[in-house]
């Protein structure tokens, strides 16, 4: 999910990237025939994006086998920007995964537990390596799958999930323990173990830049994992099953294993033989995950919801903050956990601030995904899109006022069938408002406005959410005291939705617990053994002679 609108191919951009933070490396919204994305060539060619089109058929991966569901049960996979089936997917139930966790088990404590760590590295960075040669192919099926614009997918998320994949490669030998000083004639040290089987839950917004964040840290920590893709976005996620097995990762150290959340993930929540469960998905999902797992007290880390303050301050470079609230509401169609769906604009600048926000979302292009021109695609589902309309309904009914968008675009062709919505601004809306404090994840902006530093604090922080945040200022003081006092658990200083594999990343109160990314991901796939030896020789206690 790194924010890395780059101009060069794919692998370079690790070190080339352009922050929002620079004005060139935000222009993403300013000009709708950008040629910087693509360099001269297609971001794919017409045969991937017609193979990536055309309706597949994909078995479960277990043990390192692919095999149809124990209940022979199938589902669609639809192309959210057409409405049309995308590909058959065996649908995974109890049974399943049972199954799959027993050969993860197997895996575990047979021949995985032998491959020392510089070997699981190895193979991680091999990994890595497969999906960047396959990264076009990967991205047009991401986006056929997802809906988002093919720009994104191969710019962005591809190039996300190799750095991860290439970071945790190299954190494997890294895992550490410590000598504790202690004393007397004691020896203290402790070692760093896997924790075992893990169940890894994530969601359709970033299929496999999700299942990257889970995969990569666990692995490389000497774990194995069941993987249960969401069932709106499985394709890549078995695809990724593919280059595991060209890899060399012996059987059963991953398993995919696609369903739908009341069976497969309920099934892999609370199972007995599940030793860590990590979840990124909604608020109320995680809740029942956390439930699920308490039963067999499972290690759990979820990654939750966010109705995340997008701060503009009157002193900020307003240009540069019209960019950052584009690109905090709009990218990916606003459907991410970290949304800065709440802008918080100075009274002062507010008149400003909105002429300028709207003729910039009155730009935006929607239209094919596969097109390097489109800037928006459709939202994931007909589900997801009716959820948009919903909360646009109730943003009326609450007395916001409509200041640009709030509703589906006239396309043509298979496209009249696809679940586009427009880049949606309300103004005059109440921090109480259900549109301000529910997560809408759609291209729902709510501006509301402010008087002093005080009265934002209160309202940025009046939610039950506590993922991010973004502050717009040239006053340096005042952006560390927001970054103080915002209870968020990342905050963006004059940029928004940058990640890096070395940074952690997770959320406050109801947007969960746990951090992915860099050690601290590494913490929550180990557990911590202490060992002590007596160096003195001598009796221990007083029941010796």
């Amino acid at each position: 999910m790194s924010l890395r609108f780059c101009h060069l191919e794919p692998r370079k951009n690790h070190k080339g990237h352009l922050g929002l933070g620079s004005r060139s490396g935000a222009t993403l919204w300013a000009k709708s025939s950008d040629e910087r994305f693509v360099r001269g060539e297609e971001a794919v060619s017409a045969q991937q994006a017609e193979k990536s089109s055309m309706p597949r058929r994909y078995q479960l991966f277990i043990g390192g086998q692919w095999v149809d569901a124990e209940s022979g049960k199938t589902f669609n996979s639809i192309n959210p920007a057409t409405g049309e089936v995308l590909a058959e997917v065996a649908e995974a139930d109890k049974a399943d995964i049972d199954k799959a966790v027993e050969a993860a088990r197997r895996a575990f404590e047979g021949r995985w537990s032998k491959v020392s760590a510089r070997d699981r590295g190895r193979l991680l960075y091999k990994l890595a390596q497969l999906i960047d040669a396959r990264a076009k192919e990967l991205a047009a099926l991401e986006t056929a799958d997802n809906g988002k614009p093919i720009r994104e997918s191969l710019y962005v998320d591809l190039p996300e999930v190799v750095e991860h994949f290439e970071y945790f490669a190299g954190m494997a030998t890294k895992i550490e323990g410590e000598t504790i000083p202690v004393p007397g004639r004691l020896f203290n040290y402790t070692v760093r173990e896997p924790v075992g089987v893990c169940g890894a839950i994530i969601p359709w917004n970033y299929p496999l830049v999700m299942a990257a964040w889970k995969l990569a840290p666990a692995l490389a920590a000497g774990n194995t994992v069941v993987l249960k893709p969401a069932e709106q976005t499985p394709v890549t996620a078995l695809e990724l099953g593919r280059l595991i097995q060209e890899a060399g990762f012996p059987d059963g150290v991953v398993n995919i294993v696609p369903g739908f959340g009341e069976t497969a993930g309920a099934a892999l929540a609370s199972h007995p033989g599940i030793d860590k469960i990590a979840f990124t998905g909604s608020t109320e999902v995680g809740k029942k995950i956390a439930r699920a797992a308490a039963e067999n007290l499972t290690k759990v880390s979820l990654e939750l919801g966010g109705k995340s303050p997008n701060i503009i301050f009157a002193d900020a470079d307003l240009e540069q903050a019209v960019n950052g609230a584009l690109m905090g509401i709009f990218f990916n169609q606003g459907q991410v956990c970290t949304a800065g769906s709440r802008i918080f604009v100075d009274e002062r600048i507010k008149d400003d601030f909105l002429a300028q926000f709207r003729e910039r979302a009155e730009r935006i292009r929607l239209g094919d995904p596969m097109d390097k021109q489109t800037q928006m695609g459709p939202q994931v589902s007909e589900e997801q899109l009716k959820k948009v309309k919903y909360y646009v309904h109730l943003a009326h009914e609450e007395g916001a006022t409509l200041v640009t968008g709030g509703e589906q675009p006239q396309l043509e062709g298979a496209l009249a069938r696809g679940y586009f919505f427009r880049p949606t601004i309300f103004a005059d809306v109440k921090n109480e408002m259900r549109v301000a404090q529910e997560e809408i994840f759609g291209p729902v902006a709510a501006v509301i406005t402010f008087k002093d530093e005080e009265e934002l604090i209160e309202q940025a922080n009046r939610t039950i959410y506590g993922l991010s945040a973004g502050v717009w200022t040239r006053d340096i003081v005042r952006a560390h005291r927001l970054a103080r006092e915002i209870r968020a658990g990342v905050v963006w200083i004059n940029t928004y939705n940058i990640f890096n594999a070395a940074s952690p990343f997770g959320g406050y109160k109801q947007s969960g617990y746990g951090r992915e990314m860099g050690k601290h991901a590494i913490e929550l796939y180990t557990q911590v053994k202490s060992v002590w030896i007596d160096l003195s020789g001598r009796p221990l206690g007083w029941y010796s002679r």
